[in-house]
Order: C-alpha cells, then sequence, then structure tokens
C-alpha cells in the first residue's frame, strides 16, 4: 500500500479540559499518513487520482482551528474520521500532538489508527 504523508502541520486551536486552555488557541501538530493506492495517479500523472494533500491540510486545519475539543484524543478521532471520507484513503494513521502539555515533556500525542474497513 501507497502511503501520503502531511508531516508536522501547525495550527493554532482551543484544545484542554483547563479553564485556561479553553480560551487562548494554543499551537497543535497535526500529522497523517494516509494510505492509498498511487497507481492511477502515477499512470495519469492527473491531480484528480490524487490524495489531494493541500485540500487534506486544509480541512485538517479548518477542523482543528474550529472544534474547540477538550481532549487530544476526540480531536485524533476527528481528524482520521476527516481523511477517510476522502474516497482514495483506504487507511490512516493520525497523531495529534499538544506541545508544552506537561512541563517537563516537548509534547504529549495521541496516534489512532483507522480504516474504511473497521465496524
Amino acid at each position: 500500500m501507497d502511503k501520503v504523508f502531511i508531516t508536522n502541520l501547525r495550527v493554532r486551536g482551543i484544545l484542554g479540559i483547563h479553564d485556561w486552555e479553553r480560551v487562548t488557541p494554543r499551537e497543535i501538530v497535526i500529522n497523517a499518513t494516509m494510505f492509498t493506492d498511487t497507481h492511477p495517479a502515477a499512470q495519469s500523472d492527473d491531480i484528480s487520482d490524487c490524495v489531494n494533500y493541500s485540500d487534506m491540510a486544509k480541512k485538517l486545519r479548518a477542523h482543528a482551528e474550529s472544534a474547540a475539543r477538550m481532549t487530544v484524543e476526540a480531536l485524533a478521532n476527528d481528524l482520521a474520521e476527516i481523511c477517510l471520507q476522502e474516497s482514495r484513503v483506504i487507511r490512516v494513521i493520525l497523531r495529534v500532538d499538544k506541545p508544552g502539555a506537561v512541563p517537563e515533556a516537548d509534547t504529549v500525542a495521541v496516534e489512532v489508527e483507522r480504516s474504511k474497513n473497521q465496524a
């Protein structure tokens, strides 16, 4: 299976359970590995046969900036579902990082793996 990557997409949004986290948007980092078949795109050399990573990045950004989720888990699942709405994406590994959430760590993160054939 082929893969399309979006790496370290930095967005700003409300994410967290504490009152102070619900006020000011914070940095959120998104990584998506989308599994697809690139053969049609390779043969046609046409963007309509590709997973359009630019459009996907815009969708992920828009959701992360507006969702105001309480948990990283909820946001990660939302974003994985957005990836799976693209007809060419068969499976996705989606990671959401919340830098600075724990003072002693660079980041905390949740990674989910979802596919269209999951119940």
